[in-house]
Formats: C-alpha cells, structure tokens, sequence
C-alpha cells in the first residue's frame, strides 16, 4: 500500500532574516508542510514540540546565536484569576464570540487592516491584500476554528452569535490537548475592555469546558515589549531542553 508522503515530513531551514522582535538580531526559522490526512495528529505532535502553524506550514525558530523565542502555554485549570484579570472578564460580559467555520469575509478583513494600521503599521503583515488574508484562514488542513466577538445581543444565551458591528477575531486551532491561539486581531478603538485580554480569557474558558488542559500562545520572548502582555497569564509552561515547565518563579 502506498503510503502518504506527510508520514515523513520534511524539514527545511530558511535563510537569515532581520529578526522582528529583538533588534540586531538575525532570525532562521525551521519549517516543514502539513498537509494530507496525517495534518491534525501531526500539527499536535509539532505544537508540542514548539512549533506554531501559518496555513498549511509549521515552523519554529532555528537560530544560530539566540534562544529568546520559547513556547508558552497556560495550565487551564490551575488558572490565576488576578485582579486585573477578573476586571477585563467583567468589562467584557456583553461580548460573546461565536465558533465559525475557518472561513473569511470582508468584515473580517477590514477589521484585520485596521487592526495592522493602528497597531502594526511596520509589521510585516501590512501588505497582505484580502486574497492573502483569505489564505491565511482557510488554508489548512488541521481542526481549525473562527471565533467572531461581537456585542451580545437579547437571543446570544440560547444561539451563541453575538449581534452588531465585529469587534474581534481569533483563528485557533484544536488540538488533542489544548487550543492554540494562530493569530487573533481585534477593532483597536473599542475603549473599556481589553480585547486582547478578553479573547485570551475567552480561549481559557473554552478549553477548561471543553476538558482541555492548555491554552497554547505561540512565542514569548524576554525584551521584547510586544510580547510581554503573555507574561500576564499564569501558571503558564515553558518548552526548554528538559521539555515542559513551569514558568520562574511558579
């Protein structure tokens, strides 16, 4: 029987790159494809390896000189409810987000080119045009998911569906033990809640319902100002050379 050749993916190491998070510093990234039926079981076996997926690629950092990049991950039900914390839950009762299917739309595009003017305007992402965003979402060949945040409205506890403008987005994947935030934008002029903090929040209530012990955020990385709001979510893991830890000081 012939067997499909993503049994035995293969890996491939892009060129240096300016790195987007510490100046100075070159970046080299790891990566191999996930497609076919073995995508899912193998996206899990990669994001527990530190890796994290763009459309159908799965990557992780390779650098020659640094070690900054490591992957995060809360410990759902043993999460800390800060002040802080518990504050945003409360500002943001009246949203609600709704599972879709990986799916685009034109509503979902404006708010993401609002999202990369207000808040990543040198980002690399800003010349993505609607084909390139349309792209992002649905190609994939794992579980993946929707979650649209709009205001809740008088029928949102019986459907689930908020009603009004969209004020998020999160593209996440489901995993065997967890959901792993892909990428999550937001309407960066909506004042009172954190949107940021509140689809976090959001994802770790999702997974402890849906008996999943982890809620996975991609790379934290020391020094870097865009990444410190992770730090915030604890206990959180860190994947080191002895595999998964407790973050310093837990």
């Amino acid at each position: 029987m012939t067997r499909h050749p993503t049994d035995h993916p293969q890996f491939y190491l892009t060129a240096p790159a300016p790195c987007p998070y510490l100046d100075g510093k070159q970046e080299r990234k790891v990566f191999t494809h996930l497609i076919g039926q073995h995508a899912p079981s193998l996206n899990d076996v990669l994001t527990h390896g530190g890796f994290r997926r763009s459309q159908n690629i799965a990557y992780r950092p390779a650098c020659e000189d640094c070690r900054a990049c490591i992957s995060v991950r809360v410990r759902v039900d043993d999460f800390e409810w800060t002040k802080s914390l518990k504050r945003q839950w409360k500002l943001g009762k009246d949203v609600v987000g709704a599972r879709l299917p990986a799916a685009p739309s034109a509503e979902q595009y404006d708010l993401f080119r609002s999202y990369l003017t207000e808040r990543h305007e040198d980002g690399g992402m800003t010349e993505m045009s609607v084909l390139d965003y349309a792209m992002m979402v649905e190609d994939t060949h794992v579980e993946t998911m929707v979650l649209e945040y709009r205001k809740t409205g008088p029928d949102s506890f019986i459907t689930g569906v908020g009603e009004g403008p969209l004020l998020g987005v999160a593209l996440t994947d489901q995993l065997a033990d967890g959901l792993s935030m892909v990428y999550s934008f937001y309407d960066p002029e909506v004042t009172g809640v954190g949107l940021g903090t509140y689809m976090i929040l959001d994802h770790i209530q999702r997974a402890r319902r849906m008996g999943l012990p982890y809620v996975y955020l991609g790379y934290w990385v020391e020094g870097s100002p865009k990444m410190a709001y992770k730090a915030r979510f604890q206990p959180q893991e860190h994947l080191g050379p002895d595999g998964w830890t407790l973050s310093p000081g837990q």
